[in-house]
């Protein structure tokens, strides 16, 4: 069925700012009240099916909003998700391109690679723990399309839960070898640590934002698959960025991963 008018507005606002470079203003606007969930999740859905149509490829999923220090700096009360593409990956060590994105911020947080899918709309610990691969520390770096990042929940997961790129680092970690809920996150900006936090920070537990997220999304008819990426949120309160910075994270148990920002005229 065709997408409600306002729909395909929003999508087309949110398409439009990260083509042009210019943030747009909040979608909400365009909604009675502000607008719901489920309308928010329509416009995600909206485009991530214009991506797909286009040729770009889905990796996974990332959960946000789920460090309670973000939901703090965001003004909102509970996670989301959003749809990661294999374009938004950035080298462990690379650099953004200036200009890629238009308010980036940064964040560390653990990443884990399924074996196996997860089918269940009453997901369990369990079922995470025999399904997950391995796990990896990662950055993710957030964007907004929505100026000045003046976002409610509505707009945010309009907005594809404001995903922009993500780093993995390199060497894969077996779940037998780490407990999760207690590894400790340092990130660092020019030797400085700018954003410290816990596994606790994350929903108790990365893997209790693993087993929400499969639930979700078992709900709707688009359960996570073995392969699938799934960055599971924030330890610690994201860090906004700019040209020439450099970020460098360490999760206990899990590593290190890395990414600059280019100075005006360099290259991923």
């Amino acid at each position: 069925m065709p997408s409600p008018p306002a729909v395909v507005e929003a999508a087309d606002l949110l398409a439009d700012a990260a083509r042009t470079g210019a943030a747009c203003l909040p979608v909400r606007e365009l909604f009675e009240g502000g607008g719901d969930l489920e309308t928010a999740y329509a416009v995600q859905q909206l485009g991530v099916r214009r991506g797909l149509d286009s040729g770009r490829r889905i990796v996974g999923r990332k959960i946000g909003l789920t460090s309670v220090a973000v939901q703090r700096q965001l003004g909102v009360d509970r996670p989301d998700f959003g749809a990661l593409f294999a374009d938004m990956a950035v080298p462990d060590g690379g650099e953004v391109v200036v200009g890629r994105l238009l308010q980036p911020k940064v964040e560390a947080e653990v990443a884990l690679v399924l074996g196996r899918d997860l089918p269940h709309r009453a997901c369990t610990v369990v079922d995470v723990l025999r399904a997950v691969d391995f796990a990896l520390p990662a950055l993710e770096i957030v964007d907004s399309r929505v100026r000045g990042w003046d976002i409610s929940l509505v707009d945010t997961v309009a907005d594809n839960a404001s995903c922009g790129l993500y780093v993995l680092g390199a060497t894969p970690v077996p779940l037998t070898t780490v407990d999760l809920r207690t590894v400790t996150m340092a990130m660092t900006h020019g030797g400085e640590t700018v954003s410290e936090g816990t596994g606790t920070d994350c929903l108790g537990g990365p893997l209790n934002a693993a087993v929400w997220l499969a639930s979700a999304l078992a709900e709707r008819g688009d359960p996570l698959r073995a392969g699938d990426l799934v960055l599971t949120g924030a330890l610690g309160p994201m860090v906004p960025a700019g040209p020439g910075d450099v970020f460098e994270a360490h999760i206990s148990g899990l590593g290190s991963v890395r990414v600059g920002f280019a100075k005006e005229g360099g290259e991923l």
